[in-house]
């Protein structure tokens, strides 16, 4: 009982596999999704205060560290699924949530629940720090379908990905979105250039949608 419950929870983040179901060169699990976005918003704050936004870096940091935590009691239901129907996707939510609410109400002292609460929410909002978790997030996706095509995977699901996640990028109005279109983008097009699937013509396709 206790926070011991919720830090031994974690291991189980470790286990769980994103896009199940699907051959992949290179396995990655819910645990080190969450780290790498981490990584990513901190870049992505860093470039909108160099543009003159301010930053609440404490709400970042816990968003973007427990964003996927609920996952922990439905697992990471494949996109194409989870994103068939707003409808599918509010349910989904909804259950994820509640078995957080569930969780936190168990285990977590008193004192501690209301912060619990704050942390491990749904941190994707219209906030600064809301679209920056949504741009990391997407950012994520667009690096794991690109190492896979790189080495020549043949699920046409990587596609979808890395197509889906850039056009979803491109919506959102931040500097930092301006900045990686514009000066990261075309570095990943170019190491890209070898690969057995066309990623500058994905790449454009997506741009122009």
């Amino acid at each position: 009982m206790g926070i011991h419950t919720y830090f031994q929870s974690l291991n189980d983040l470790e286990r769980i596999i994103r896009c199940p179901g699907k051959f992949k060169f290179q396995e990655h699990s819910v645990s080190a999704h969450s780290w790498k976005v981490v990584q990513y918003a901190k870049t992505l704050a860093d470039i909108e205060e160099r543009n003159g936004v301010v930053v609440d870096w404490k709400k970042l940091y816990e968003i973007t560290s427990s964003h996927d935590y609920g996952e922990i009691f439905i697992g990471d239901i494949k996109t194409p699924v989870k994103h068939y129907s707003l409808e599918l996707r509010a349910m989904l939510q909804k259950v994820e949530e509640g078995m957080v609410a569930h969780f936190i109400d168990e285990h977590i002292p008193e004192e501690f629940k209301q912060i619990f609460r704050r942390q491990l929410r749904e941190g994707k909002d219209d906030s600064v720090e809301g679209l920056i978790l949504e741009v990391a997030d997407k950012l994520d996706q667009i690096y794991e379908a690109f190492t896979e095509l790189q080495r020549g995977n043949t699920e046409k699901e990587f596609i979808v990905m890395y197509r889906n996640a850039l056009i979803k990028i491109k919506e959102i109005k931040l500097h930092c979105v301006h900045y990686f279109l514009q000066n990261i983008l075309p570095d990943l097009v170019s190491e890209g250039a070898k690969c057995p699937f066309d990623i500058e013509k994905i790449t454009n396709e997506a741009l122009a949608s």
